[in-house]
Formats: C-alpha cells, sequence, structure tokens
C-alpha cells in the first residue's frame, strides 16, 4: 500500500475495520490527509491510499465523538469501492502496521 492523491469519491465502508493508535498510523503510513479535531462530527482524522493493485482507499475514525490520545486503540474503518479492495486494504494496512510495531 502507498499514500495517494486519488479522489476517495464513491467509497464507502464493507465492514472492514482495524485497532491501531493514530500514533501508530502515522508512524506506518505519515501525517493524515484530513484532520478536524471537532468531537462531534463523525470524522476526525482521515487517510487516503491505494492498495498495492492501485485501488484507492479511505482509513478513518467513525463517530468516535470525543477527544481520544494519539496513543490509544481505537477502531479504524477503511472505505473502499467494494469489499474486494477493502478487504485487501485491510490485509495491507495489517502488514504495515506490523513492520513498524516490531
Amino acid at each position: 500500500m502507498k499514500r495517494s492523491d486519488k479522489g476517495v469519491g464513491g467509497t464507502s465502508f464493507h465492514n472492514h475495520t482495524f485497532k491501531a493508535s493514530k500514533s501508530q498510523l502515522m508512524e506506518a503510513i505519515g501525517k493524515p490527509d484530513w484532520v478536524d479535531e471537532t468531537p462531534e462530527d463523525k470524522t476526525q482524522n482521515e487517510w487516503i491510499c491505494e492498495t498495492d493493485d492501485g485501488d484507492v482507499f479511505a482509513i478513518y475514525d467513525w463517530k468516535e465523538y470525543r477527544v481520544y490520545g494519539d496513543d490509544e486503540m481505537i477502531e479504524w474503518h477503511i472505505g473502499g469501492h467494494s469489499g474486494r479492495v477493502t478487504r485487501q486494504a485491510q490485509r495491507e494496512i495489517e502488514i504495515r502496521l506490523n513492520q513498524h510495531i516490531l
């Protein structure tokens, strides 16, 4: 997986998530592409990436509705154009995280 400048329009959630802290994601992927620290908003952080096959996907926190610490483990959602894409993204994210955590 890699960061992407492709648009994520038309992507949606297909029941693929993973747990990590924001700081773990920043170490593995870099700073978020979009940040809104207003806890009332549905999403506060989002990364835009693409799979090794070039399919775009988004990683985002969903409905935390609170201020959370950068080292707090939370559930992140993956949005893509299909379940196949988000499943592949989930695998690639977990590999990337494991490389940076170990």
